[in-house]
């Protein structure tokens, strides 16, 4: 049987986001900002975000997993879904919902560095920096979190519990 314990709470994350979306906006006050989300964790941080930037941005999603349907990551990333808009030029802060070991954002700066964005820089909904194999830099990160399974608020195990309106620890 699978247990969930409360982590975060739906006012704990949206006060973070709205903090978070103010220095994004002050960040790239005049530039060509592109926010990316990271399918599928990051949907609905991504949608919650940008309703909250000040800023005129564009919105696009890339895929890449490292997970499949297991707890730890594989260790191989792989795109499923690219970006279709032009970067060239564009200031790119690329969403995710949780960065662990810094594996899938270390690839995806680099392909979207290759695809001519001037600047990457990464927003988080939660860090957990205490498993971090590749020294990523965060630029905006919403919660810091310790050990444990995450799930809730786009984030899911295999496929299930998106739906949850706030973080929980899953445990089995």
């Amino acid at each position: 049987m699978t247990e969930l314990m409360p982590l975060l709470s739906e006012e704990q994350i949206h006060t973070r986001i709205k903090a978070v979306a103010q220095k994004i906006s002050e960040d790239h006050q005049g530039k060509n900002l592109i926010m990316i989300g990271v399918l599928k964790g990051a949907f609905i941080f991504l949608a919650d975000l940008v309703r909250q930037i000040s800023i005129p941005c564009t919105i696009d999603f890339i895929g890449a997993s490292s997970y499949g349907k297991e707890k730890m990551s594989s260790g191989h990333v792989r795109i499923t879904k690219d970006v279709d808009l032009n970067l060239d030029g564009a200031h790119v802060v690329l969403v995710e919902d949780i960065v662990d070991t810094g594996l899938t954002l270390s690839y995806l700066i680099k392909h979207l560095e290759n695809r001519g964005a001037a600047s990457v820089k990464i927003c988080t909904l939660l860090d957990k920096h205490e498993r971090r194999e590749n020294n990523v830099p965060l630029d905006y990160v919403c919660h810091t979190i310790q050990e444990g399974f995450i799930v809730g608020y786009g984030i899911d195990y295999a496929e299930k519990y998106r739906h949850l309106p706030a973080i929980y620890h899953i445990q089995s």
